[in-house]
């Protein structure tokens, strides 16, 4: 059973994101990051309302910018997807969520400790160098 509908090549772009935009902290880390593409491929709300499929959720720009920097500066990004980080990323697709991503919309690497909000959204935790939010309580239903 999978959260979101997909495809081979949503699993080979959601892979190639979970890889270039978290590698350096292994398995967990890159399924982490898959949570948050998962998630916003979920949410009905704040940011993500036009956002229904892998695809849309990786190449959405915010502010004219992409959402996922890995997508403008990313070299790691756009190198072909490894079974291994493809195999992690359908394991988030077919339901594979834990805390501090498990409800994330969003995460970043503040080169510092997390900052206890983050443009107004509850930090959930930290793994590694990246630090998780979550939506505000009850402002987006649809990601729990």
């Amino acid at each position: 059973m999978s959260i979101v509908k997909y495809t081979s090549a949503d699993v080979n772009l959601m892979a190639r994101m979970m890889r270039a935009e978290a590698v350096g902290e292994g398995k967990q880390g890159m399924l982490y990051v898959g949570n948050v593409i998962v998630n916003r491929t979920k949410a009905d709300c704040l940011d993500f309302k036009d956002v229904r499929t892998i695809r849309e959720v990786i190449f959405q720009v915010q502010g004219g910018n992409y959402s996922f920097e890995a997508v403008q500066k990313g070299n790691v990004f756009y190198q072909r997807a490894r079974e291994s980080e493809k195999k992690l990323a359908r394991k988030n697709l077919n339901f594979w969520r834990q805390h501090p991503a498990k409800f994330a919309l969003w995460y970043f690497n503040p080169y510092a400790p997390c900052p206890p909000t983050w443009y107004g959204q509850p930090l959930t935790g930290q793994f590694k160098n990246h630090c998780y939010y979550e939506p505000a309580a009850g402002t987006c239903p649809s990601v729990y």
